[in-house]
């Protein structure tokens, strides 16, 4: 049993793996360390917006922060609201609520039973795993614990390679869009705005800022020019609950197989969606089986149709975003960035490249809402940074994350900590699945079970 443990990273995944160690009866009391890295403890970055047009992709009944008790957050959204639905998509703001709520309870239950829990508003500088320990750094102070988590959520997310150093130094590409969306104000100012990549993050971009800049038209870019998908009314599964596709995929690790046999389960299906969100509680393990090329295959031909069709967007969403698009102040383009520059005229003008032709467009301002960033070889993350050129984690080949073993045990050389371990975004090489919270909850489920193994 781990009793000194280090959390590192103030997010959901953080706030999941600290309320389940605190849920648990001890013999002895535990000592932990929350480093959160200043913010609102619990939020992250998608949970700390405060607009009701930002919701969950998630039903409100599969939310829960507890693995057992997956009904928890409805069971707090009908505290306010009895009219709440378990098929509800409620606003990312309540959620964070929640989360605040569940971090307030394990706190003062931890001091009922004798723990000690510091939450430490600080960015770890540096970890030096070591057998019998972690050394935690952090300005001029140095802890010493027995195990240590990263929790950190997605990277900071990186510029394009195409977008030059004017554009950039200009202000009006943005990277980090939540936070651009925190300090948008009301303006009727009429603007171009170019958003890079259409999944749910850029329609959330263009929802809030169509209602705060009335005058705004936006040209939203991608490699297919296709939103994602839709979820149906009710959550439904087929009736065997995918077993069947399961096995099949499972005895043939090959990407163009898979993609066979998913045609042939949807068409026998009376929705596409019921086949997709059967095969959820076995992704993890098809992902285990295939080989680094299979996964490179699919990283190159298949993840956008599987980001799309797996992240989903609630109803009322759909129809908001179609409105923008019909009213003609949102228009899709195909094509992939190839470079952006800082044009004379004080706009940035974007060279987009689709089959043989380059289209310019220009704008007053550009997003990138391109997804994770989970590439720990190039992440100006300091942390992560140091660990990577220590050689005390191993980067995954393909950009996601980092190697680890089936528990979240990091690698290192051609072993594995017994002693560090991540959760969530980080994992993603290993899990793929590995960022939402139904999956976060039962990770931070297991590796309190391993953390507090006798």
């Amino acid at each position: 049993m781990f009793r000194r443990v280090a959390i590192i990273g103030g997010g959901a995944a953080g706030a999941a793996l600290l309320s389940e160690l605190l849920e648990r009866a001890t013999a002895q009391p535990l000592h932990l360390d929350w480093y959160t890295g200043g913010g609102t403890t619990g939020r992250g970055v998608a949970y700390s917006t405060a607009s009701e047009r930002h919701l969950l992709n998630v039903r409100a009944a599969s939310m829960g922060l507890f693995a057992s008790r997956p009904n928890g957050f409805l069971e707090y959204a009908q505290q306010g609201d009895r009219s709440i639905a378990g098929t509800d998509f409620l606003s990312r703001r309540l959620y964070g609520d929640y989360l605040e709520a569940e971090i307030a309870r394990a706190l003062a239950r931890a001091q009922s039973r004798g723990h000690d829990v510091r939450v430490l508003p600080f960015a770890v500088d540096s970890l030096v795993p070591e057998h019998d320990g972690v050394n935690v750094f952090h300005g001029d102070t140095t802890s010493r614990v027995e195990a240590a988590v990263l929790a950190l959520g997605a990277l900071p997310p990186q510029p394009l390679a195409g977008v030059s150093d004017a554009a950039l130094a200009s202000g009006n590409y943005i990277t980090l869009p939540w936070r651009f969306l925190a300090n948008v104000q009301p303006d009727p100012q009429p603007r171009e705005v170019a958003i890079i990549g259409l999944g749910l993050t850029a329609v959330d971009v263009m929802l809030e800022l169509a209602a705060q800049w009335p005058n705004a038209h936006f040209t939203a870019v991608s490699r297919h020019g296709l939103l994602p998908e839709v979820h149906l009314a009710q959550a439904t599964a087929p009736s065997d609950d995918g077993g069947e596709l399961h096995e099949s995929m499972r005895d043939m690790p090959d990407i163009r197989r898979w993609l066979h046999l998913l045609r042939e389960a949807t068409a026998q299906s009376d929705d596409w969606r019921t086949v997709i969100d059967s095969l959820r509680p076995h992704t993890s393990a098809l992902w285990a089986t295939l080989p680094l090329n299979e996964r490179a295959r699919f990283l190159r031909h298949a993840r956008w149709a599987w980001e799309r069709s797996r992240h989903r967007m609630p109803q009322q969403v759909h129809d908001s975003i179609t409105a923008l698009e019909h009213s003609g102040r949102m228009r899709r383009m195909r094509g992939r960035v190839r470079q952006v520059e800082c044009g004379n005229d004080n706009r940035l003008h974007l060279d987009l490249v689709h089959a043989e032709d380059v289209t310019t467009i220009a704008a007053d301002l550009v997003i990138q809402t391109v997804g994770l960033d989970t590439d720990v070889r190039r992440t100006p993350d300091p942390l992560v940074r140091q660990l990577v050129t220590n050689g005390h984690i191993r980067p995954d080949p393909l950009g996601l994350g980092c190697e680890a073993g089936p528990g979240g045990q990091l690698r290192h050389d051609d072993q594995v900590w017994s002693r560090l371990f991540a959760m969530g975004s980080l994992l993603r090489g290993t899990l793929w699945e590995s960022t939402a919270m139904p999956e976060i909850r039962q990770q931070a489920r297991h590796l309190a079970d391993k953390l507090l193994a006798d």
